[in-house]
């Protein structure tokens, strides 16, 4: 098994830059995740959430819960907004910004 490990972790070391590295041995990915990983034409998920401009608030605190709809979402989570860079939810990578209006 670990013979089996090194040969995966080396042989992801030698593939080209542009396609996504496998930390997994080959044999435990299923087809349709193996063909994902390859196609470098679609957008990951932490490209798409960075595409979203951080969210403008008012408040010092804000609860991010990743979606309006509770079971579609994450646990609660209270971000402090005190920073000038927006703050990031740690579950889904919303981005969060105080509106000051002076």
């Amino acid at each position: 098994m670990a013979s089996n490990l090194f040969k995966a972790l080396t042989t992801s070391l030698n593939r080209p830059s542009n396609s996504r590295s496998l930390c997994l041995v080959s044999g435990q990915i299923s087809n349709h995740t193996a063909k994902w990983m390859q196609d470098t034409s679609k957008k990951s998920p932490m490209e798409l959430i960075n595409e979203v401009p951080p969210i403008k608030v008012e408040a010092r605190i804000v609860a991010c819960e990743g979606d309006t709809n509770p079971a579609l979402g994450h646990p609660i989570e209270f971000i402090c907004l005190d920073l000038k860079e927006p703050a990031v939810c740690k579950y889904c990578g919303l981005r969060y910004v105080q509106d000051h209006h002076h």
